[in-house]
């Protein structure tokens, strides 16, 4: 027998003090509902102890406080939050997140098996239990050009890791649906471990057929009477609120004791100002509880649901036995974290400064070459010419036709109608492609504003009224080796530099965080009328899927709606 075990044993009869005893509080049953006055004993990363008093070799007063399970976030893209899994632990672990379910898509994207390797070696080395799903959209689609290709066979060596849950989203539904080899391949690989969903608006029969592939789990609903169709067929939602896509308010109603074994949180993509100024996942529980959603539901939602949702079966409960991730609450309704016990360690500085370091990687990958002005002319007579029309807190987007101005045979922005130029530029080094467009939705009157994170292929999108500033924009990202920049009169009025595969930087978090407050301020002075600008233009190159329309079949009609 194991001395960690017969140590448990002990000290969860307080036969001898615990190594931690969290003394004089309240915590959550999530069984019963129930505030309970109690002890919570410790040993090493487990609890030993509740419904008792206990003695500690430590012992931390936590009088007037609550203790609930710690959070899992259940689908997140680190890359969105701009900084490295490293930061993003010591960004988000104070506000409760004990694990976080990872998909290294966007830099897969980018850099292949590279990416998730580093993925992988930093998920080890975080204080927080971080968990990867190995990305199953690399490519994400055909019509746009990505860094690297990833079949099932690249993902085969990576599926024993310590780390890895099972498959990431399969965003390629129509590909499901169509039975496409390379796509059938990779979800007969992760038969009978998780596989994550991504099945925006699908309904009906379609449905059915995507969960018949083994798919149990969805992010992308954004309505609730399309989430209450795909609980009652068995899928697990995860109701998610990021920077841009903010879908929690219109699932408030499937937010109920009823529901709440088969509903879990996530943030998919969220930056550190947001983070900073609103919070992650205690965020959502505060605001969930706030629309009248009972307490219970939501802190089930946060911990329990999410760990059986992903086969975690060892956390999510303040219970002997459990894995020792806390959240200690100052507020329970308002969910306002004071400290945070991860894997039986109060989170301090002192655990973040003792991690292994872990080199980045992804520098140098923006290979994109020199643009000119004339590089964004679009030609025709701009008579109903198809224009992306941006929703605000949406990632997908309305399919619209305007007439807009033309001379001498080129297409023009209109101000008037909020119409546009868009461009990506392809920054892989491969085939030099650009694609042009209008958008709308920006409000931008003056200048440009780029990006080299453009969902979910990552190449250089830029939006902008001029086209020498679109070209400037573009250029100075190339030599800046990826980021965010906004451009007006052929300077430069703020920058993010983001070196780690033109996704990520390789500073603080904190450095980020203030990094963006000037960004949005600059973004602002040419008029656009977007919260989050930077995520938005980030969100455009997403693929159009021209063939699925929506009926008591659940397909959707490019004529009312696309994505892009």
């Amino acid at each position: 027998m194991s001395t960690n075990l017969q140590r448990a044993i002990l000290q969860g009869q307080g036969r001898e003090p615990a190594d931690l005893v969290l003394k004089g509080g309240r915590f959550l049953d999530l069984v019963s509902g129930d505030l309970v006055l109690s002890d919570i004993a410790i040993t090493g990363d487990r609890i030993s102890g509740t419904f008792g008093e206990y003695a500690g070799r430590r012992e931390i007063d936590i009088t007037g406080k609550t203790v609930v399970p710690g959070f899992i976030d259940t689908h997140l893209h680190i890359e969105s939050s701009l900084v490295t899994p490293l930061e993003f632990d010591r960004c988000v672990l104070r506000h409760g997140v004990t694990t976080a379910i990872c998909d290294p898509h966007e830099i897969a994207n980018v850099l292949g098996a590279e990416g998730i390797r580093f993925f992988l070696e930093s998920a080890m080395a975080t204080v927080m239990d971080l968990r990867v799903q190995l990305s199953s959209c690399v490519p994400a689609t055909h019509l746009e050009t990505s860094g690297a290709a990833l079949a099932a066979s690249d993902l085969a060596p990576f599926m024993d890791h310590p780390k890895v849950i099972g498959l990431a989203e399969f965003m390629n539904f129509p590909g499901v649906l169509g039975l496409d080899p390379g796509a059938l391949e990779k979800i007969a690989l992760f038969a009978g471990r998780h596989i994550d969903g991504h099945a925006p608006l699908l309904r009906g029969m379609a449905l059915n057929g995507y969960l018949a592939a083994g798919i149990r789990t969805d992010h992308e609903t954004t309505s609730a009477a399309e989430a209450l169709e795909k609980l009652s067929k068995g899928m697990h939602i995860l109701i998610r609120e990021g920077s841009v896509s903010k879908d929690l308010h219109a699932l408030i109603p499937i937010m109920t004791e009823r529901n709440s074994a088969f509903i879990a949180l996530c943030t998919d993509d969220r930056n550190p100002l947001d983070i900073a100024e609103e919070g992650h996942l205690d965020f959502m529980i505060r605001t969930a509880i706030a629309e009248a959603v009972d307490p219970l539901t939501a802190y089930r939602a946060a911990s329990i649901s999410a760990a059986r949702a992903f086969r975690l079966h060892d956390r999510g409960l303040v219970a002997p036995g459990w894995r020792a991730d806390l959240a200690v609450l100052d507020d329970f309704e308002a969910c306002r974290v004071a400290q945070v016990i991860s894997a039986g360690r109060l989170v301090t500085d002192a655990l973040f400064d003792a991690r292994p370091a872990v080199r980045p990687v992804g520098y140098g990958s923006v290979k994109a070459s020199a643009v000119t002005p004339e590089d964004f002319r679009i030609t025709g007579d701009g008579k109903a010419f198809p224009v992306i029309g941006v929703l605000p807190g949406k990632i997908i987007t309305e399919h619209l036709k305007m007439d807009l101005p033309a001379r001498d045979g080129l297409v023009q922005c209109d101000a008037a109608q909020d119409a546009i130029k868009v461009a990506v530029v392809e920054r892989h080094g491969i085939n030099g492609n650009i694609g042009r467009g209008f958008v709308n939705g920006f409000g931008l009157r003056h200048g440009a504003i780029g990006s080299t994170v453009g969902h979910d292929s990552h190449n250089i999108c830029v939006v902008g009224v001029a086209d020498a500033d679109m070209a400037f924009a573009v250029n100075h990202l190339r030599e800046m080796g990826g980021g965010f920049v906004v451009v007006r009169d052929g300077r430069v009025l703020a920058e993010l530099s983001l070196p780690i595969a033109g996704l990520m930087s390789d500073e603080r978090f904190e450095t980020v965080r203030d990094g963006l407050i000037p960004l949005r301020e600059a973004a602002r002075s040419l008029g656009t009328v977007l919260q989050e600008p930077f995520l938005h233009v980030a969100f455009l190159p997403l693929p159009v899927i021209p063939h699925l329309k929506i009926s008591d079949r659940g397909l959707v009609d490019v004529d009312s709606f696309c994505l892009l």
